[in-house]
């Protein structure tokens, strides 16, 4: 068998400079290895001549042999195959039929015996009877399975003496080709001489022919040798092997060479130690090797293959093969194995941290993008579940979730609060349910140790099963395998617990995992804890701002009006918006914004909206309420300003407020409105068109210098006026024409609504998600005083025409039902009109309001001012306004471009329980101003 090297034939290199260059030693010099091969081959010559004379002399007799083996095969075969043969093995008494048949064709063959045994080798015939039932001697093995043997043996004593024993076993079939029995013929050959004289010389004379052929081979060979081995002396070509040989079985590489015909030629001990190849691998069949099936085909298939990954056993092989001789067709692989087991678990290792550490990533990503708590706590469930846990719950305490400072106090009750993975795969407490944990289970042990717990096998987890036998044995049922419970703690202080699970199906969680757990709970803390510091302050300010915002509609004829206030989730805003009853039955509607957020915002709009109540106590025009709030924020600005100069701070201005005033008056129909930097009102018609109130556009607040401008817009009763901040039409995703354009589509055609249904179907369809800024949204559907309750008259300036003046109001209140209310409001139109015919400037005129109260109106011409006071008990006059404010419910003055309105409100008798307050009685009045010491 030709084992080859696997090395490619190369380009021939020159002979290297050395010793057997130098000495190119000739035939006869016994030092080179020429003359030592000539030397060998001039024995061998001897040798063989005397072998060919001792052949001479034993070919006789080894013909004679031949001779007996093969008919020693022919008679054994012809017996074994004979009929009845094969019956007759498988009868009671083979001996009784065999030995006179085996005994007949002996002696008709020549042979010196026939022997026919059964399976186990026992005798059933033999020349000499008493050898009968003995075991054969021979070898019978591969007769049994179906062969011929021959061979030369000994055995018991033949008839035909001593000599050369040749014998033959041959197998006997049954019909279905069964081994049933052997038989074994044999014959003695004895020496035999022939006459081998005469062929000597030609002996001699070959052997010399052959000396003289091995010398000119010899010579030949040498020169071949040298050319094939560049020069190379034997025993440098024995280190070279011996180096190969070294580095081939000491390398930590496996090495195998297989032939063309699938056989192992080669492997080194690398290869029979990663493989488990046997010591007798050498020189089998692949197949026959035993290697796991895929090493098996990957060594019979003629493919290349490189850098492969293969298991064997409880190794993972790296496989490389290529053929022994690429550029011709000699067949054969020189294939290389690579234990790659350890690096394969470290990679394993490695793509286990590199895979935490991405896990980490998205968690310092995807936990805390808001800052709402649930929210949070849902994100931390949603990243380490599947990836980290088969199942995660996150229980908060209630503080937490409330914005307050958690305390251990209320630690036994925690809220789930988030559950990542498959819910509805295991029966654990739902989302929103307060949980009391007890002393023993590894939740409450793990916020009073301040340590992560790990419960290996829940079902030797006492105190996780205790909590709940019957849920604890369902969620056992359903796979639930392995716990671990990490505190969640910030500042040193516990938020909760985050419990991740694992079911039968995923790895139990060992030691190693807790600290990634550990890791990955800090990072969610952090969060949870700034979301809830967030949910305190935003609490704080959402309350502050609410408890500066309208807690209800002010009475008011003039509108029916509904509103939706909408604080944005990163924290809330400046936008606030009112409704002021003024006198004479008109209502002041205020809608403004303070930009940025927080605390400071809510109050800078506290202290706006106050002030634009006081403007409007005075009953100031539109215009002059924004030119007084520009000049209070300016001041607000500077003072700011100021301090934080001092304190060494930024300032935080509230440059950039925005305010929209506008006066409904419902007798006349009319809504005066300006604004200053705020986004336009939206009339809706009663017909449902929607068109814009045409209001001229002002700069904001703060800027000083630039006057506002009014406009002055005529409103059909059932009109429906909407004002908005810029939340709600503006916002990342769209600029502010884009979104009056989707406000204008959710208004149109809705004219039929009420107040309250257009405020539900602009946030529906406006209310943007997540809410970035403030939403202020207010709608006022307007009302019309009737003709037949509004009374207005001329007053001459005549103070004797008084009387006529509370005779025409006595009648006029008696149309209306109001006889009750006649003295006093005869008592307080009389007092005006006569100071306006005596202190004002014509005209003079008188108007009467009846509505939700009963109003009294007197207008002059003149600008000046009545002023209350308390008259001395020697003063003729000076109790006319004093009466005036006892009788009244409110009273005051208000500017027109044409003079003043002094004007009175009265409660009615039938408005509620503010009416049985009553005015204080006449004659107690009276009597006030006669008592000296008032």
């Amino acid at each position: 068998m030709e084992v080859f090297s696997g090395r490619s034939p190369g380009p021939e290199r020159h002979p290297p400079v050395g010793p057997s260059r130098r000495h190119r030693a000739s035939l006869l010099d016994l030092r080179s290895a020429a003359g030592q091969v000539f030397l060998l081959q001039v024995v061998i010559v001897v040798l063989l001549v005397v072998a060919a004379v001792a052949a001479a002399v034993l070919q006789t007799a080894r013909d004679a042999v031949q001779l007996g083996r093969r008919e020693s095969v022919v008679v054994a075969q012809a017996f074994a195959s004979a009929p009845g043969t094969a019956e007759a093995l498988q009868s009671r008494d083979p001996t009784a039929v065999l030995q006179p048949r085996a005994e007949a064709a002996r002696k008709r063959t020549g042979v010196d015996f026939i022997v026919a045994m059964n399976t186990q080798g026992i005798r059933y015939t033999y020349p000499y009877p008493q050898e009968i039932g003995k075991k054969f001697v021979g070898t019978i093995a591969p007769a049994l399975q179906g062969r011929t043997v021959v061979e030369q043996a000994g055995g018991p004593p033949l008839p035909a003496g001593k000599g050369t024993d040749v014998q033959a076993v041959v197998p006997v079939t049954d019909s279905h080709g069964k081994v049933v029995g052997l038989v074994s013929a044999g014959i003695t050959v004895k020496n035999v001489s022939a006459l081998w004289m005469p062929q000597l010389p030609i002996i001699l004379g070959s052997g010399a022919v052959a000396l003289a052929l091995a010398m000119t081979g010899t010579t030949l060979v040498s020169r071949r040798l040298r050319r094939q081995t560049h020069g190379l002396a034997p025993a440098e070509l024995a280190e070279l092997y011996e180096h190969h040989d070294a580095v081939l079985h000491s390398v930590r590489e496996g090495v195998l060479i297989t032939g063309a015909d699938g056989r192992l030629l080669l492997a080194n001990d690398e290869a029979t130690r990663l493989l488990g190849l046997p010591a007798d691998a050498r020189g089998r069949p692949v197949p026959e090797l035993g290697l796991p099936e895929p090493i098996t085909r990957l060594l019979s298939s003629p493919e290349t293959v490189t850098d492969e990954l293969h298991p064997a056993g409880d190794r993972l092989l790296l496989v490389n093969k290529r053929p022994t001789y690429p550029h011709a067709d000699r067949g054969g692989s020189v294939v290389t194995l690579r234990d790659t087991t350890e690096l394969a678990a470290v990679s394993v290792r490695a793509e286990m941290a590199r895979e935490r550490l991405e896990l980490l990533y998205e968690a310092g990503v995807g936990i805390g993008t808001t800052l709402d708590v649930e929210r949070t706590a849902q994100e931390l469930a949603d990243v380490a579940a599947p990836q980290f846990a088969d199942l995660v719950t996150v229980d908060l305490l209630e503080a937490v979730l409330r914005g307050w400072e958690p305390t251990a106090e209320g630690w036994r009750q925690l809220r789930r609060t988030a559950i990542g993975g498959d819910r509805q795969m295991m029966p654990v407490y739902p989302p929103g349910e307060v949980i009391t944990f007890s002393a023993r289970t590894p939740q409450m042990r793990t916020l009073q140790e301040r340590r992560v717990m790990l419960e290996a096998d829940l079902r030797e987890a006492h105190g996780w099963r205790e909590q709940d036998p019957e849920r604890a044995r369902k969620a056992l049922e359903c796979g639930l395998r392995s716990l671990v419970t990490v505190p969640l703690r910030a500042r040193n202080v516990a938020l909760g617990v985050v419990n991740f699970y694992r079911t039968a199906d995923s790895a139990a969680f060992e030691p190693e995992d807790l600290t990634f757990a550990e890791e990955l709970t800090a990072r969610a803390a952090v969060a949870i804890d700034n979301a809830r510091r967030f949910t305190r302050e935003h609490a704080m300010a959402v309350t502050l701002q609410r408890s500066l915002l309208p807690r209800g509609q002010p009475e008011q004829d003039a509108l029916e009006v509904a509103w939706r206030y909408l604080p944005a989730e990163a924290g809330v805003g400046g936008d606030w918006f009112d409704i002021i009853p003024l006198p004479g039955a008109r209502v002041a509607l205020v809608m403004g914004d303070v930009v940025g957020r927080g605390l400071h915002a809510a109050a800078t709009m506290g202290r706006l909206r106050t002030a634009v109540h006081n403007f409007s106590t005075l009953d100031l025009p539109v215009d002059e309420v924004l030119g007084n709030l520009d000049d209070l924020v300016i001041r607000i600005d500077n003072e700011e300003n100021t301090d934080d100069a001092a304190a060494g701070g930024e300032g935080e201005g509230v440059t950039g407020a925005t305010c929209l005033y506008a006066v409904y008056d419902p007798v006349a129909g009319v809504c005066t409105i300006a604004r200053a930097g705020h986004p336009e009102p939206v009339v809706l018609h009663p017909d449902g068109t929607v068109t814009c109130a045409g209001v001229p556009a002002s700069t904001p607040l703060g800027l000083g210098g630039h006057p506002f401008e009014t406009a002055e817009v005529s409103l059909p009763e059932g009109s429906q006026l909407v004002l908005y901040t810029d939340g709600l039409v503006e916002d990342r995703t769209h600029d502010i024409d884009a979104g009056m354009e989707r406000l204008r589509r959710a208004l149109d055609g809705s004219g039929g609504r009420t107040p309250e249904e257009t405020c539900q179907a602009v946030i529906d369809a406006l209310k943007p998600s997540p809410a970035c800024d403030d939403i202020a949204l207010l709608t006022a559907r307007t009302r019309r005083f009737p003709p037949s309750r509004v009374a207005e008259w001329d007053v001459p300036q005549d103070p004797a025409l008084v009387p006529s003046v509370r005779a025409r109001c006595r009648e006029t209140l008696r149309q209306w039902g109001l006889e009750e209310t006649g003295f006093a409001t005869e008592l307080i139109l009389s007092e005006l009109v006569t100071n306006a015919i005596r202190y004002g400037s014509p005209p003079v005129r008188v108007r009467l309001l009846h509505g939700r109260c009963l109003i009294c109106e007197v207008s002059d011409g003149s600008g000046t001012s009545p002023r209350l006071r308390r008259a001395a008990t020697t003063d003729e006059g000076g109790r006319g306004l004093f009466l005036v404010a006892q009788f009244a419910q409110r009273w005051g003055t208000r500017y027109t471009p044409r003079g003043k309105v002094i004007w009175a409100e009265q409660q009615l008798l039938d408005a509620g329980p503010a009416a049985r307050t009553g005015p204080t009685p006449v004659d107690f009045l009276l009597d006030q101003f006669d008592d000296p010491d008032a």
